[in-house]
């Protein structure tokens, strides 16, 4: 059984996912055609920039999940291939504090990318004790 903390954290993961989706779905397309050309092409950028970091961090996570089930060693699940990764557009923070994009996108960047950055961080320790 997975213990408390990756629960929570798997939990607040695919929240972010639904929400994201649902802002890509229903409001980026929207904010995108106000924006004009040049801010709508940030816009989508910056958008993919949080699905990157939530397709690394749910893609962990199920690896981890997979350790907790029996499925897969912990060995396995940090050999490199397995790793979290991306880390060169997921950690950039280029644009999040941007003014000019909407708040709602500036908001799933920061709670994206510190969510990237903690995974980051357990994974490290993870790896450390490993070694």
């Amino acid at each position: 059984m997975p213990p408390t903390y990756f629960r929570k954290t798997y939990d607040e993961a695919m929240d972010l996912m639904v929400e994201a989706r649902n802002y890509m779905a229903y409001v980026e397309r929207r904010e995108r055609a106000r924006a004009g050309a040049h801010a709508g092409l940030r816009m989508s950028c910056e958008a993919m920039r949080v699905t990157s970091r939530l397709t690394q961090v749910m893609a962990w996570l199920m690896m981890q999940r997979a350790v907790h089930e029996g499925e897969v060693n912990e060995a396995e699940a940090l050999t490199e291939a397995n790793r979290l990764s991306g880390a060169d557009v997921c950690l950039d923070e280029s644009f999040t504090g941007d003014q000019t994009l909407p708040g709602s996108l500036r908001s799933l960047l920061d709670r994206s990318f510190r969510l990237y950055q903690r995974i980051a961080r357990i994974e490290e320790q993870m790896v450390g004790r490993l070694n």
